[in-house]
Formats: C-alpha cells, structure tokens, sequence
C-alpha cells in the first residue's frame, strides 16, 4: 500500500511539473506558425554558425521557441547543435547550450506522453547537471536555467535546496549576468519556493522585488524594462554610477533617460548632460545625487545631446536650481522642438501621465551650437561636435578629451528616429558613427541603458557599420525592384561576413527590423507596392469580412485567436483581436485572447525591442513594475 501511495504521488507531481514548469502552462504541442518570425530565424542562423560569443543569444534562442510554443522543435535544434559541434565547443559553450536545451526540456515536460515523464524529468536534470560541472558551476546563465528549472520541480525530485543555492548564487552575482532583466525570474522563483513552504512574508517579498503581481504569471520576464501608465518606462533598477570616482556620475533608472553630470576639475562647478523627461523625475535624479555626494558644487551648466521630449523635458527644474544656468544647444533646435509638440502620441506609458507638452515649450537654451568647439568650464575641456545623423537633426556629441569620454545622446537609437516621427538619417547615422570611431573614446555613455550596454565601443561600432552598410544596399535595391515590406523582413537579411565580427550579432538584431523599416518609410510613398495605403478600411469594415461575409461568429473568431497564439502567431492574434473586438465591443472572451495575445508579444520583443514592449503593455493596460535592487545584489 505504501509503494502504490508513493507511485500515485510521484504521478501526481510529474503531472504538476509539466503544467507549471516556468509559469508557462503549456498543455499541448502547438501547430506549426503560419506567419514568418524574423527574430527566431535570425537567431537559429547565427546560432548554427558555431561562431556565438555573446551567451544571452543562445538563450534568446531559447525563449523565442518558448515564447511561440514550439518546444518540441528547440530541443531538437539545441540537439543538433550540440551534436554537431562536440568537437568544437568549448567546455563553456557546451555548458551553455545544454542549459538551454534543460531549460526548454523543463518547459516541454507536459507535451511528453504521461508515461514516459519521469523519464524526462531525469533525463533534463541529468544534461542541466553536465552543464553545471562543463562549466565549474560558476555560470551565471547555467545557474540561472538549473536554479529555475529545479524550484519547479515537486519535492519528491529533492531539488528544492539545490534550487535556492543556485537562484540566490545568482543573484549575488548578478553582475556577471547579461544584465540586471535577469533578476526578475530569480526573485520570482524564490518567492515561489517560499511560497510553496508557506512563508508568506519572504514569498510576498520576493514577488515585490520581481516586479510580478502574483504567482499566476502568464510569460517569463528577464527584460530590466519597465512601463505603467502613472510613471511611465524605465530601462533599469535606480542606481547611481561613479563612471570616474568623484568626477563623472550615470543614474539611471529614474525615468526614461539617463542622467549625467560631471564636476569641473577645479571643483567649483558642476555640468549636466541632457534633463531628462520631466522636472519631478529630475529632481529625484538630482536630489539622489546630492544626497549620496552632498559636497558636490552647483550645477551651472547643461549641454543637449538633442531637443527630444526626453532630453529637454527636465529642464525647468534645473533652471529653477540656478537662474543663471548656461544651457548649450544646437541651432536648429527649434525645429525639433516643433516637430516633438505636434505629435498625436499618448506617452503616458512611455514618460509617465505628469508628463505634459508644455515641458518642452519651455525650453530656452543659452548658447546655440552650429559648429566644432572647444569650451572649457572650470578647467575641464569639453568638445561639442554637431551630428545630424541618426535620430535627430539637432545632434550633438559631447566630448571630455582628457578622460577619453564621450557623452553620445541617442544617435544610434534603433529606430533611427522616434517610429511615430518621419525623421532620422541613416547616412548621417554612419557619418556619426565615423565621428565616434575617430574619437575612440574608452567610455561612450548614451541617453538609455540599453544604448550604453549594446553599442558600447569604437571597434563594435565600425564593424557593426559595415553590416548595415550591406543591408542598405539590400533594402534599397529591394524598394526600388517593388518589393513590399514584408516581403524584405522575410528574407531574413543577413550579411555574409557577419559571423567574422560575432560582437555585432545582438546590436544588428537589435537593429535590422527598425533600420529596414526606416529606409523603407523614406524611399516609399503612401501608395506602397502591396496596395497598402491605397484604401481606409476601418477596423469595423474589416471586420464585416468576417462576420458579414464570411458568417464568421464570435466564439469562431476567439477560437482562432487562442489557436494562433497557441501556434505562435502572435502577429497574427494581436490583429485579428483588435478587429474582432471591433465588430463585437462588449465580448469578455475576446478581450481575454486579446490580452494573451499580446503579453506573449511582450515576452517575445521584451529584450530587443523596448519600444514595442511599451506599445503592447499600452494596448492592454499591462504594467511591468520596475525591478528593485535586493541587499543581496553585489555591485
């Protein structure tokens, strides 16, 4: 009797396992997209290289057949990949595909017949294990996959005490860790098992740190984004850099910019970078600042990378610091500024609701910039050197010769421009780029996060300029042989000699969708080559096709919704449940595939695409919470 209850609990638990493994709740194998999916193709090509350094992208790899569901295919990709490379690989390379391969078994666990599961649950701790000794257990990406994997796991694998060393391993080490995104699935997963053990204070206290709102989450999160109506995006936990100790501070975190400022080398000044969005944000920047290094000396001066609405937002509350603050900016800022007002966009999840236009309507700089210059400021050189390529056309590189650091604004922003603007300039974004190598600064320190961690030297930045120089070209010849947008994505452009330089690999992904889409806008009419732009269809009158025409019902429209998301057309899904909520306004069911639809299209551009990562939480008032910082995390 004693055997049969053990066996009837170890059923109980695999079955437990695969419906909750990584908060997926993936209950059956998906059918095969319909729609093509840029990301994962360009992923699995530069994966079967064999040539990747970067390790987030193997992991990247991973989630993306995650995100669309289509686990069974992953893992027999990762196994090919290992396989074929046995002789190749590193002890570490291995190490990290395997803990990408365990981490997608661990997913995949209920999509395997019922009786060979225990099975599987061993076999994916066994690879998950061999990952862990190829790599001397000091990776942070293998840790992160066993740590949680295992906190998942029933107890009757005994897998729980190894789990809680390897997630909190990690999180004392979050700084060998693609970034500080990974937290949140860290903090997740330890307020799980606190939770499963009853200990609801530490559960609660660790869910408030992952930025989760309880334990029913739908999709994995490792993206250090974060986005609400009330305070807008940020792209990092709040925390204050020395980038030269007692000279040059970074905060980020604080809103959605970046804010620099540098004390003169006399001492008696202190000079601003940009000011951010809005004056409150500002001010809590600023006050952070001073209240860490409370001897630092007035701020006298600011300089502006560029005059978008969240460079120059701030700058009354730094105006009402001093009276007599100088503000340097291009002199053609005007034009940017009249271009930023008129903008039809709802930013409150980008800049926050306390965000208004009039912000920018203030903006008065000082001294108007129009040529190379030298200005020295309480003994400290800096160079301003205008640009007009890459985002704006106000631009302006900002340059300390003496410490070799370069102040780089938005520049190379992936959209080259803001994407609700027609601006931007992608020869002006390669002159700049040719403006920056020339400096070979040690430090190029932009006006996001991201920014700064992706594009972060000289010689990245001259390779990664060869490979959209060649994409360019091909998009071009593209525009001009009438071929329609989708048709370029689809081709899934990649340059032949990339895998030479494998450091441009992440920036030119994070690149290619926006760069395309941009040449595209500005060598195309609003009559396109694919009919689009040629009618105004409403939203409503496309869906009458369905419903008018085609006698498509409601329950059928939502059954194809949830279908599509469960094959990985998440595209796919979003469209066609904003048209159908179109025809049918009041339906719950179809307002619940809406929003399945698009959490999983935050999950799935969550690390390359912060942008639509706003868009998508905006359309179904889904907030990411900003991560906190644990007193566990060593800098």
């Amino acid at each position: 009797m004693k055997n049969k209850t053990f066996l009837f609990t170890l059923i109980l638990s695999i079955t437990y396992f695969g419906l909750i493994t990584l908060g997926l709740g993936t209950k059956t194998a998906a059918a095969g997209t319909r729609t093509f999916n840029a990301e994962l193709e360009y992923l699995k090509s530069i994966n079967s290289s064999g040539t990747v350094e970067e390790p987030q992208l193997i992991y990247l790899l991973a989630a993306q057949y995650m995100n669309i569901n289509h686990h069974l295919d992953g893992i027999e990709f990762f196994e090919k990949i290992i396989d074929e490379n046995e002789d190749n690989f590193s002890p570490t390379k291995k190490a990290l595909y395997l803990g990408a391969l365990g981490l997608i078994r661990g997913a995949a666990a209920n999509q395997i017949p019922f009786l060979n599961r225990i099975g599987w649950v061993n076999e994916t701790i066994s690879i998950l294990e061999t990952a862990r000794l190829l790599s001397g257990n000091n990776l942070f990406l293998v840790r992160w996959s066993t740590g949680i994997v295992y906190a998942q796991l029933p107890e009757i694998f005994q897998k729980r005490d190894t789990a809680f060393n390897d997630l909190n391993w990690c999180i004392e080490n979050i700084s060998i860790a693609p970034h500080y995104g990974w937290l949140r699935e860290l903090y997740y997963h330890l307020g799980f098992i606190f939770d499963e053990e009853d200990d609801q204070d530490k559960a609660q206290e660790y869910l408030d740190l992952s930025g989760y709102k309880d334990f029913e989450k739908k999709i994995i999160l490792t993206t250090s984004n974060s986005t609400n109506g009330k305070n807008g995006s940020t792209f990092h936990p709040k925390r204050l850099l020395q980038i030269i100790p007692d000279k040059v501070f970074a905060l980020t975190g604080f809103e959605f910019t970046e804010f620099y400022f540098i004390v003169t080398d006399d001492g008696n000044e202190l000079i601003a970078i940009d000011t951010g969005t809005r004056p409150d944000s500002a001010q809590e920047a600023y006050e952070h600042l001073i209240d860490q290094f409370p001897g630092l000396p007035q701020l006298t001066t600011i300089f502006i990378t560029h005059s978008h609405w969240d460079h120059i937002g701030g700058y009354k509350f730094f105006k009402g610091l001093n009276p007599d603050i100088t503000v340097y900016a291009r002199e053609n800022f005007h034009t940017e500024v009249e271009r930023d007002i008129n903008v039809p966009v709802n930013f409150d999840y980008f800049f926050g609701s306390d965000f208004k236009i009039e912000f920018l309507t203030d903006f008065a700089p000082d001294i108007l910039i129009d040529d190379n210059r030298e200005i020295e400021i309480g003994g400290t050189l800096f160079q301003t050197l205008p640009i007009s390529g890459g985002e704006t056309e106000d631009g302006m590189l900002i340059y300390l010769p003496e410490d070799s650091i370069l102040f780089a604004g938005d520049f190379i922003m992936p959209y080259i421009g803001a994407p609700f603007l027609e601006e931007g300039n992608i020869h002006g974004l390669f002159q700049s780029i040719d403006i920056v190598v020339g400096l070979n600064p040690n430090h190029i320190l932009h006006g996001h996060e991201g920014l700064t961690r992706i594009f972060n030297s000289p010689a990245l930045l001259a390779n990664l300029k060869l490979n959209l120089e060649w994409l360019n070209g091909q998009v071009l010849n593209g525009v001009q042989g009438g071929e329609a947008r989708p048709t370029l994505h689809h081709k899934n452009l990649i340059p032949p000699f990339i895998n030479e330089t494998p450091e441009v690999h992440l920036p030119y992904l994070v690149l290619r969708e926006n760069f395309i889409n941009r040449i595209y806008d500005q060598n195309v009419g609003y009559w396109q080559p694919d009919l689009k732009g040629m009618d105004y269809l409403s939203q409503r009158e496309i869906a009458s096709a369905f419903t008018d025409y085609l006698a498509v019902t409601e329950k059928q429209l939502a059954d194809a919704i949830k279908s599509m998301v469960k094959s990985g057309d998440h595209e796919l899904a979003g469209w066609l449940s904003i048209i159908s909520l179109a025809q049918f306004p009041e339906s719950e069911r179809l307002k619940r595939e809406k929003v399945s639809s698009f959490l999983k299209l935050k999950e799935k551009y969550q690390e390359f695409n912060p942008f639509k990562f706003v868009i998508y939480s905006e359309v179904i008032d889904d907030e990411t919470l900003q991560l906190e910082i644990s007193a566990m995390v060593q800098e």
